[in-house]
This record gives C-alpha cells, structure tokens and sequence, in this order.
C-alpha cells in the first residue's frame, strides 16, 4: 500500500487517447451538453468565403464566440449579420478539431432590440442614399389610366381585396398578382424576384407586361415590415423600367422602399386610388365639357347671326340699287336707233370721198409711180448689199493674214530656237571642244593617226591644234626642224 502511495509517475492508469480521439470525444461533449443555444452579442468581424459559406464573430467586452453559417443557410437567415450589430444568434455549439476551437453553427439571426433595428435602417439608407437611389430625379411618371397593373402582394390577406374593390369601383383595369411572402426570411427574395420578372415580361406578349406595379402589404411592427428594408428589395425597385407605387404598412410605416419607389401611398387603398381615376368623374367630366362644347358652339352661331342681321339692316334695298342703272337703261334704249343712223350717214359720206378719189387714170399712175421707186430701192438696196459683202470678206481676209504671218513668224521663231540649241548640242560634242582643254589631233598620209607605228610610216604629219594646224614633211626634213606652216593656216611658232 505504501509502495503505491509513494508511486513517482502517478496516472499510469489512466487511459490513453489520440488526438483525434480527444477531439472527438470533445466535439460529442460539447454537442450532447449544449445541443441548441441562443447567444446574444456584437457582431464582429464578418468574412463570405468563396465557397459561399459565412463566417463571423460575436462578442462582448470579455470573450469572442466564432460563427458559422453553412451556404445552404445562408437564405434562410431573416438578418444578414453586418458588423457593429447587436444580435441573438441560434444554432448548435460545436467543434472544429483540426484547429481545436469550437464555433457555434447559427442557422438564425436577429436583431437584438428595435434601437438596434432602427441603428441598421438608417446606416443602411445612407449608404443608398448615397450611391443616388433615392434621387427624386431618377423617379418615373405615374401612368394616367394604366391598361395592365402589377400587384406583388400576398394572395390570401385582406390588402389585395383591397385593392381590386379600389380598383374596380374607381376604373376596372386588368390585375396581374404576384404571389409573394409579406415577411420572413422569404419576403425580400420574393419581392426581389417579382420586381424583376414584371419587368422582364415582353409587351405584348402573352403573358402582357404591366404598366405599373403596386408593391403593397398591410401594417405591422418594424420586424414584420423588415423584408421591405433589405438592399436587394430596395435595388429592384430603384432599377425597375416600370413605374412602381409602394404601399407598404400603414401611414406612419415607413420602409426603404418608400424611398426608391418612383410613388409612396400611405395605404394598399390609397395606392389603388393613385393608379385610376374614378370613372363616373370622368364620365360626369366628359359630359361637362360636351355641355360646354354645344354651348359654346350655340352661343357663337347666335351671335354670329344677330351680327349678319345687324349689317343686314345698313345695307340698301336691292330695287333701289337697281332704280338708276334701269333708268340709264332706257334712255340709251332711246337713243340708240338715231345714233345708228347717223353713224351709218356719216360713214356713207365718207366712203363717196374716198371712192372718188380712186378714178382709174390716177390709179394706174400712181402704180407705176409705186413701181418706179420699187425698183430703184431694189437696185439701191442690192448694190448697197453687195458692198457691205465686199467689206466683210475683206476685213475677214486681213484677219486670216494677220493669223497667218504670226503663225508663221511664231512657227520660224520656234524653229530658229530649236537650231541653235541644236549648233550649240554640236559645239558641245564636237571634237574641237576637246582641242581647247590641250589635246590635238595628228593626221598622216589622208587620215587620223593613232598609235606611234603609223606616226612611223607616214610620210607628213599633219597636227591640229584648237587655233590652228602644223604640217611636218619628214621627207625633206629629217631632222625634223620646224616646218612653216600653210599660209591659210595662222603662225603656230615651233612645235619643238
């Protein structure tokens, strides 16, 4: 007994375990004590892997519990984590023994308190407002009567009687409903998804694409209407081409939505009243005015024909606008007949003069008179004619000669340039341009000698030089003394 009192190595008994035995015996404790937990705290850092997982901490002022959320959980998360956010967190606590730490597997998120949500709502608008998705300049016209309306709302709640009871007491119009979740995890991918596929619908199509979309839900606390505040919701209808009315909650509601929707109606019923006028209002409008139109119409067709009867009484009677011109009529009608007679008398008178002066002695002198001067105009007139001929081919004549002498004085200039280039050409290759630079040219027995063996056997030599020849006799002077030159050619001196 004393011998295993006083044991040097205690715990040899103890069992021994590998170190991925320990870590799974760990992993077992943690999960079978714990199972599922809550945890409140802070957010901390926030990491998305590439493999879509997500990773980040929770903590207070002493301790930091890391978290997980797997990618398959990801959607089902009503709250994003973003860091600086109090949270509750639930999941099971487990372990990850390759780097022996324990984490906790959330699958749920939520926002800690309403302050907290109201801290992340206005983060989260001034981060959109900034990036210019609540511009009033960016919104859109709302349609004056639609033909097709898109509502994204739940199907089973009273806002959607609602809306079609608005609807159809205002202007029917035809309804497309897109059946979505109002809240929960599910609300802000839904809402998302109807945003875009209304607006991915082809016009004319069969399944036609709305003119407008109502985005309608009814009143709630502000974790109901969460959904209506998330970025993706908030992008879709910030980037929809089709007009957009939110009516989300109640009037005192207000969502993010609100904010990027081109109109905000404070209820789903006020929004229905915002897509249609009322048709009995326009009936009854339409009416006024073709009331109006008639009476107008009435009123100008009257005045215009108390206007025509009033102008009407200034003007004079027709019969005594035609009283003078009858009374003209008459007396010319009188007088007429005597003035014919008298015309005719004068005109007879007239005629007897003339036909007295036509006796046929003077007539036929006074053709030939006519005949006479006929002919000596003629002659005249041919004479004259043929000058004027004569002057014209004469003075076309002396234009020809005058073409023609410069013409020819031209032709013989260009000529005359042309030989003398040419002589100058000749100078220029000649050999006598060659003389004047030192060379000669020797000729012997009638021809140009060459080479010194003909020198040899020639009999006289003849040398040209640029000013001049010399000729050498070798027969009568074989010392070869200066010969005098030809009295044609000028004095050379002595070649040796």
């Amino acid at each position: 007994m004393s011998e295993l009192i006083d044991d040097p190595q205690p715990g040899r008994n103890l069992p021994e375990y590998t170190v991925s035995e320990i870590s799974g015996e760990v992993k077992r404790t943690l999960e079978g004590t714990f199972g599922r937990v809550r945890v409140r705290g802070e957010v901390g850092r926030v990491f998305r892997a590439r493999s879509g997982h997500l990773y980040f901490d929770v903590k207070d002022d002493k301790n930091v519990l890391a978290c997980t959320t797997w990618k398959g959980q990801i959607s089902s998360l009503s709250v994003v984590p973003e860091e600086g956010l109090e949270v509750v967190v639930t999941g099971r606590l487990t372990s990850f023994g390759a780097q022996s730490k324990y984490n906790l597997n959330v699958d749920e998120v939520a926002v800690a308190g309403q302050g907290a949500l109201m801290a992340l709502l206005e983060k989260r608008r001034k981060q959109l407002a900034a990036e210019g998705l609540f511009d009033p300049a960016r919104k859109k016209e709302i349609p004056y009567l639609p033909d097709i309306i898109g509502v994204v709302t739940s199907p089973s709640g009273a806002v959607i009687r609602d809306i079609l009871h608005r609807l159809r007491d205002r202007f029917p119009r035809k309804v497309l409903i897109w059946p979505v979740a109002v809240q929960g995890a599910n609300c802000a991918p839904e809402v998302t998804r109807a945003i875009n596929g209304f607006n991915a619908l082809t016009p004319g199509g069969a399944l036609p694409r709305p003119d407008l979309i109502i985005v309608a839900r009814g009143g709630g606390s502000i974790e109901d209407l969460w959904g209506f505040n998330e970025e993706s919701v908030v992008r879709a209808a910030a980037a929809s081409d089709i007009p957009l009315i939110s009516a989300v909650g109640h009037e005192t509601d207000t969502t993010l939505i609100d904010h990027a929707s081109d109109r905000r109606a404070p209820t789903p019923t006020a929004a229905a009243e915002m897509a249609v006028p009322v048709r009995l209002e326009l009936l009854s409008w339409l009416d006024g005015q073709e009331a109006r139109l008639t009476h107008a119409l009435t009123s100008g067709i009257t005045a215009r024909g108390q206007r025509l009867r009033d102008l009407s009484r200034a003007l004079p009677r027709a019969d005594g606008l035609l009283d003078s011109p009858r009374q003209r009529l008459d007396t010319w009608g009188e007088r007429l007949p005597a003035a014919l007679i008298r015309s005719v008398q004068a005109r007879r008178v007239k005629l007897y003069e003339a036909s007295g002066a036509l006796r046929p002695g003077l007539l036929r002198r006074a053709v030939q008179n006519d005949r006479q001067r006929l002919q000596n105009t003629a002659a005249r007139l041919n004479l004259r004619a043929l000058r004027a001929d004569i002057g014209r081919r004469s003075q076309e004549f002396d234009g020809l000669n005058h073409r023609l002498a410069t013409a020819a004085a031209r032709q013989i200039a260009t000529w005359r340039d042309r030989i003398t280039a040419i002589d100058r050409l000749r100078e220029t290759l000649s050999y006598k341009a060659t003389l004047e630079r030192g060379y000669a040219v020797v000729r012997g027995d009638g021809g140009v000698v060459t080479t010194r063996a003909a020198a040899g056997k020639a009999k006289a030599l003849e040398i040209e030089f640029a000013d001049g020849r010399l000729s050498l006799d070798r027969t009568e002077n074989p010392a070869r003394k200066p010969v005098k030159p030809k009295k044609d050619t000028p004095d050379q001196g002595n070649l040796f």
